[in-house]
């Protein structure tokens, strides 16, 4: 039994018990943790509104030998602003999905845990770059180490005929690399595709609405077929 200070990014909660619930958030230095905040669903909760989904806390944790008990919290960052935007919201609880989909309790997740803080900031500064959740998906592909190959071939390396593209095979395949099952993009849909992931959430280059729609569906696809699950999110709402 000891007590821990800790930081992280609220993902969700759900019940526990008659007054408590379980608290999910994402730490830098230990990945996805569960812990017990005791008494929350009372009116007179200690804890406020401080554990509420999207913020970014600083905790005491009392570790037991199960779930710890968070005993204090204070507020770090909370997003105002995006949570008086249903479509900012919206776009926050998809992050937040992904991101617990990707990460593992006891595992270190600093690249994770930036990316989300800097998703929320992009949320938080304005209204949604239209392919916003495109580049953040992406970037998650890149953390978890499965990034699509969008300027050059998957197979060879080649940046010369890069026009098809395998969700199995990792990315834009050149003529002598394609497969069968690899299917033809929309000339500049790759490329647009690579400058949204190189680009910073903060800074993403000029939309362009013909392309949107397809990136994103590319993007969704590949990445759920390579984390071998649903987005929920992204499949029932237009994020």
């Amino acid at each position: 039994m000891a007590l821990r200070n800790d930081q992280g990014i609220v993902l969700r909660s759900y019940p526990f018990g008659e007054a408590d619930r379980v608290v999910v958030l994402l730490s830098p230095s230990h990945g996805k943790i569960r812990a017990v905040a005791k008494g929350v669903r009372k009116t007179t909760s200690r804890f406020g509104g401080r554990l509420e989904p999207f913020t970014q806390v600083d905790l005491v944790l009392y570790e037991g030998r199960g779930l710890g008990i968070i005993t204090q919290v204070s507020v770090i960052e909370a997003f105002p602003h995006l949570r008086g935007d249903l479509e900012r919201l919206l776009a926050a609880g998809t992050m937040a999905e992904v991101i617990d989909a990707v990460t593992e309790e006891g595992e270190g997740s600093a690249r994770a845990f930036l990316l989300l803080h800097r998703g929320l900031h992009a949320l938080e500064a304005g209204p949604r770059h239209p392919d916003l959740m495109t580049a953040f998906l992406l970037k998650v592909a890149d953390v978890v180490g499965v990034a699509p190959a969008l300027d050059e071939c998957a197979g060879c390396g080649t940046r010369e005929g890069v026009t098809r593209f395998s969700f199995a095979a990792g990315g834009a395949l050149c003529p002598r690399c394609r497969t069968p099952a690899a299917v033809a993009l929309r000339a500049g849909l790759t490329a647009y595709l690579a400058r949204l992931a190189a680009a910073d959430l903060s800074d993403l280059p000029p939309p362009d609405p013909s392309f949107s729609g397809e990136a994103m569906g590319v993007t969704r696809r590949f990445l759920e077929y390579h984390l071998d699950r649903r987005l929920e999110s992204l499949a029932s709402a237009d994020v």
